[in-house]
Order: structure tokens, then sequence, then C-alpha cells
């Protein structure tokens, strides 16, 4: 793991459990198992919800790679922990639980 990847994971992990997983040259960010946002070239961005779009107002929509969806590109705000926990919370209370697999 890179030394950003390793910062996010440090940071965000003040609100739960933070995996990181490399996938298609770019990484996925999961907090307490469920998907929250990608890193693409040592850019964080992550999913859009009600509190990503209040809190990160000012954040710019982008796309991490071609082919995906617009996400909020994170840029400089690691050091604002309380931020970082109630956008992490928010976030996680709004997205869609993970769906179980289907049996065979």
């Amino acid at each position: 793991m890179n030394e950003f990847n390793e910062l996010v994971s440090e940071v965000f992990s003040k609100a739960g459990d933070i995996a990181i997983r490399s996938m298609m040259g770019g990484y996925l960010v999961y907090l307490n198992g469920k998907l929250i946002g990608d890193i693409c070239n040592n850019e964080l961005f992550l999913k859009r919800t009600p509190t990503t779009d209040k809190l990160l107002a000012d954040s710019e929509l982008r796309y991490p790679y071609e082919g995906s969806k617009t996400l909020m590109h994170v840029f400089d705000r690691f050091e604002d922990t309380d931020l970082i926990t109630e956008l992490l919370e928010g976030m996680y209370a709004e997205l869609p639980e993970k769906k179980p697999k289907k049996a065979k």
C-alpha cells in the first residue's frame, strides 16, 4: 500500500474498520464492509450521499476513471478529524447494506 492509501486508512480508521482493496488500477475504499469510495492516482473520491453533498458542498464532482459515475473529489480535509468522522458516519448510515451473495 502506498503512502496516500496509508494516510486515508489511518485518518478514516477513527470512524470504523477501513479496508482498501486494489481494483482495476486503483483502489476501492470500504468502511465496515460498505463501499464508500475510490482512490485513483493518489486522489480520494467518495460516493455521493446527502451527507457528502452537505459537508463537501465545495468539493468538485469528478470521474475517477473512464466509465465511472461522478464522485466527490476530496482534496485537503484530512486534518479535520471531526469533519471526517461526521462525514463517514453519515455516509455509512445512508449507503445501502451490502447485498448478500445469491446461493447457487
